[in-house]
């Protein structure tokens, strides 16, 4: 009987063990996932700031050329000639947008990745972006939660004659925290106040909302959805 039980309690011990190796060996597969993610996304941006410089060169390169014929065009006073060839130079410099640097490689990585796909969309982006870590989330949940955010708006805005898009990324009373705005031309919240999704509601902004309430929950934090001066807006308030 004595022999037994000790064989019982070896028997738990090897339990407890194996069960904290197999803790021990997901925690280590999950942390080996994260950094090829971000060796990924460090990739990426790398090759964004290279085609981003290239283009800068060339732009440089270019512009002696650019002066000299706009000069001729003054010369032979042919100005809406010169308002012509202008309004061709801003145009190509409205296509050139500075790379986002926030010193977050995931948060670099998703914002130039969102806004990019914004404006080749024809969406207008302001963003305003604190340097701020999101330390406390894990990558994966701060990966969704900002996407799900951005996913939302450009989606709704490419519905809209003019579509606008106003992000935020900034700290408040302990708090890290993201504003995404969008513009909209009529109510959201009264055709669909619950924001369910469906793909009926994929415009207005079903896309995601679950998610976003879950993740931010997850870490006490606050989530809110609201319409103000023409704008659906969506915040997220996340503990530091």
């Amino acid at each position: 009987m004595k022999h037994y039980r000790q064989l019982e309690k070896e028997l738990a011990a090897q339990e407890e063990k194996y069960l904290r190796l197999l803790a021990e060996k997901s925690e280590l597969a999950y942390c080996l996932a994260a950094q090829r993610e971000e060796a990924a996304y460090i990739r990426k941006q790398e090759s964004d700031i290279r085609t981003l410089h290239q283009s800068m060169r060339r732009l440089k390169h270019d512009m002696k050329n650019h002066l000299m014929v706009l000069a001729s065009y003054l010369n032979d006073e042919d100005y809406e000639a010169a308002k012509t060839y202008t309004s061709q130079i801003l145009d190509k410099l409205n296509a050139m947008h500075s790379y986002i640097e926030t010193g977050n490689t995931l948060l670099n990585h998703i914002l130039n990745e969102k806004l990019e796909l914004a404006r080749s969309c024809g969406i207008a982006v302001r963003a305003e972006v604190e340097t701020i870590s999101f330390s406390g989330m894990r990558s994966i949940d701060f990966s969704a939660l900002l996407t799900n955010l951005l996913d939302n708006a450009i989606e709704a805005s490419k519905n809209e004659a003019s579509g606008e898009l106003l992000l935020r990324i900034f700290q408040e009373r302990g708090y890290d925290a993201i504003s995404v705005r969008n513009k909209i031309t009529e109510s959201v919240l009264a055709k669909n106040p619950e924001l369910h999704s469906t793909k009926e509601d994929r415009e207005q902004h079903g896309i995601g909302i679950a998610q976003i309430k879950e993740i931010t929950a997850a870490y006490d934090g606050i989530s809110d959805f609201y319409e103000k001066d023409g704008f659906f807006c969506s915040r997220v308030f996340i503990p530091q």
